[in-house]
């Protein structure tokens, strides 16, 4: 998602977010009483978090997780609500979630030059304030790149999986992508299907 923000130009308790937002035809996330409407992002942005769900949804039947994407709230500790692009929870706390979810184990965001600072900064730093989150996800919808966190105790370990030499005409190298906690693996190019990663770099005529 887009970020940008709001017109709106007062201050709301996280109640009366709630409840406005659901009166409302378009999304916002809530930062301190300050609210961020959401808009749309390019079609390669859009593709990943349906990718992406299309792989954790089979793994995770009859695990009684939840996978959602771009329309589900989650809220931090500190009282902030986002929409992040992907998120999971398979905490029985959230099984009867309507509004927001509270305690996902995985979140993934796909970022974009308008919402990268967004999500390394104030989402990333709240997100892993969750006591439930063992993994965050960064994709890149213009090339096959991820940069993985997953928690280890006190401390998050970090890879950047990234395009190398074999990937110089646009085509996913079958990277093996490993989700400890969730007890998954799979090769990168699926998160990556159907996305011409080429176009994405190029100038079209209209």
């Amino acid at each position: 998602m887009i970020g940008q923000l709001s017109p709106v130009d007062f201050k709301m308790s996280p109640d009366e977010y709630l409840e406005w937002e659901a009166q409302q035809d378009g999304k916002y996330e809530y930062e301190n009483g300050t609210l961020v409407a959401m808009t749309g992002g390019t079609v390669p942005h859009s593709q990943i978090a349906p990718n992406f769900s299309s792989i954790l949804i089979p793994h995770l039947r009859g695990k009684g997780c939840k996978v959602a994407i771009s329309d589900a709230k989650v809220m931090t500790r500190s009282g902030k609500f986002f929409y992040p692009d992907l998120v999971v929870s398979c905490d029985e706390r959230d099984r009867n979630a309507r509004d927001y979810l509270q305690y996902p184990c995985l979140i993934a965001e796909v970022i974009s030059p308008s919402t990268e600072a967004r999500d390394r900064g104030i989402k990333q730093q709240n997100y892993m304030g969750i006591p439930t989150l063992n993994t965050y996800i960064l994709i890149n919808p213009e090339q096959p790149q991820l940069e993985i966190y997953q928690r280890q105790q006190r401390t998050w370990d970090y890879v950047l999986l990234g395009p190398s030499e074999s990937m110089a005409e646009g085509s996913p190298e079958d990277l093996i992508i490993e989700i400890a906690a969730l007890g998954l693996e799979f090769p990168l190019s699926l998160i990556y299907e159907n996305i011409d990663l080429r176009a994405n770099t190029e100038d079209t005529d209209p």
